[in-house]
């Protein structure tokens, strides 16, 4: 019986997980329409008062989404007033949802890591994750990986997809 060998694992290429760089921490999604009347009416004075009433410390060290879940029109502010009352609190705060929340994240964790070491590799980005890893994170990271790798493929590394090669 011949030894069963692992090619993969025995192979030059590089794996670049995303799940390996995912910012822990608590998300929280904040939705302003639970304080607008009906969910689409903005009263000033009745939402100044709701936000002042609102315990925001329940938001201490977690990364905050704010968004509005219906469609109201809500002037610019109304937002800007809710980060004012959730910066003493929050480790983070981007307006829209989860998904815009973790790419946020990803795009400061991703904007700081040495690509260097990719030099003339061929990379994986790794496509399966039990993490919620959104695609925008996958296209920043393929951008910052293309001036170095000699390839890039998606995927797993049985079933992986060509999308760049160096021309070198």
């Amino acid at each position: 019986m011949e030894e069963i060998i692992n090619k993969v694992a025995n192979s030059v290429l590089e794996v670049f997980d995303l799940e390996d760089y995912y910012p822990e921490g608590v998300r929280a999604q904040i939705d302003i329409s639970q304080w607008l009347l009906d969910g689409y009416v903005l009263k000033e004075n009745d939402f100044r008062e709701k936000l002042k009433n609102h315990n925001w410390s329940q938001y201490k060290d977690q990364y905050v989404a704010v968004s509005c879940g219906t469609d109201a029109i809500i002037p610019a502010w109304a937002s800007i007033l809710v980060t004012i009352q959730l910066v003493p609190y929050a480790k983070k705060i981007v307006n829209g949802y989860r998904e815009d929340l973790d790419a946020s994240l990803y795009e400061e964790v991703l904007s700081k890591i040495d690509y260097s070491v990719y030099k003339d590799k061929p990379i994986i980005l790794k496509g399966c994750s039990k993490k919620p890893v959104p695609m925008r994170a996958y296209i920043l990271a393929a951008q910052y990986l293309q001036p170095f790798a000699r390839s890039i493929m998606y995927g797993e590394a049985c079933s992986a997809v060509p999308l760049y090669k160096s021309k070198k």
